[in-house]
């Protein structure tokens, strides 16, 4: 995908140029991607880094939090001893207060994997971004608009002042194709749609169309139940606390990282800038943060279902690797 803007490659990993799928000669027989999805704290990444090796694979993170740099413990960021074993794409490659767009990722994420089939491995696509994922998957062309500070603070004024359902009620009325896959309470995508419709004249999700990518694709679901998730989520937030969590968000904003910065929506991290600022107690900050987490795995849920054929759904636990071997390895050794 050309693009006018200068791209960024990420430093974790030297990549040769390779050309994007999309833009390979249509002779190509389609390469293979395998993505592990599935909710957080199911154990995705320890899947992925005992598959890497069984298949000579390099990992594509598609976590929209693992980008920033200095936001590791609260993202579970892979070592950099996990990340010497098998190699990882698109961690580490931005600042907190230089977010993203889905464009700029799926651009990078394109990179990544052409270099990847360059060097004639496999590449993993690997997280609990659903958007990110089936922005991949599904060939999605998104529309890149330069940014406007002066609409976006607007807009952010609005939410603040007249709330953030406001906003989503006009983007009903201006695109209810777009309002009806945006979850009213995330205020940024809310806020992304409508900067796109005002700066470009059309509805969001009209420029949301897809184009057949270079691939042939294996998507591998790691499931567990439901009160058992919560319980490993529950876990997890004890040993990152122990781990010094706390510590991690207090450096952020001795920094001069504002809690309001779209890096700080990842899970966890407002709450604890809030405790950090005195504004909870410890214990009132892992109750929110626990709410918070059962509201993300219930959204996660939405973008790969059970019932999704497309989707080989496995029982997280210590069977999980020689079963995704055994798909793995079937997968690639089929006629392309």
């Amino acid at each position: 995908m050309q693009c006018a803007a200068t791209v960024r490659r990420p430093r974790n990993l030297s990549m040769p140029d390779a050309r994007p799928p999309q833009a390979r000669d249509s002779s190509v027989p389609p390469q293979p991607l395998i993505a592990v999805v599935g909710p957080t704290a199911v154990g995705k990444s320890a899947l992925a880094l005992g598959l890497g090796p069984r298949v000579a694979g390099e990992i594509v993170s598609a976590d929209s939090r693992l980008l920033y740099r200095g936001l590791d413990i609260g993202t579970a960021k892979p070592t950099r001893a996990e990340r010497s074993a098998v190699p990882h794409h698109l961690v580490d490659v931005t600042e907190v207060d230089r977010p993203w767009s889905l464009a700029e990722y799926k651009e990078e994420a394109l990179r990544a994997i052409a270099g990847i089939h360059a060097r004639g491995h496999v590449p993993l696509l690997v997280g609990g971004t659903g958007q990110y994922v089936r922005a991949l998957l599904e060939g999605w062309i998104i529309p890149r608009t330069t940014p406007d500070p002066a609409l976006r603070a607007e807009l952010a004024a609005r939410a603040e002042r007249e709330g953030a359902l406001a906003l989503h009620r006009e983007l009903q009325v201006r695109d209810p194709q777009a309002a009806a896959s945006i979850d009213p309470r995330n205020v940024r995508r809310v806020m992304r749609a409508l900067e796109v419709i005002y700066l470009t004249g059309h509805p969001f999700s009209a420029q949301r169309t897809r184009r057949r990518m270079g691939f042939r694709t294996l998507c591998l679901g790691l499931a567990m139940p439901r009160e058992e998730l919560y319980a490993r989520a529950d876990a997890r937030l004890e040993t990152m606390l122990a781990a010094g969590w706390v510590e991690e968000v207090r450096t952020l904003l001795e920094r001069g990282f504002s809690p309001d910065l779209p890096a700080f929506s990842a899970l966890g991290y407002r709450e604890i800038a809030r405790h950090v600022q005195g504004q909870l107690s410890l214990e009132e900050c892992r109750t929110e943060i626990r709410r918070a987490t059962r509201r993300l795995v219930r959204h996660q849920a939405n973008w790969f279902r059970a019932s999704d054929p497309e989707v080989v759904w496995m029982e997280a636990g210590p069977q999980a690797l020689e079963i995704a071997t055994g798909h793995a390895k079937r997968f690639l050794a089929m006629p392309r």
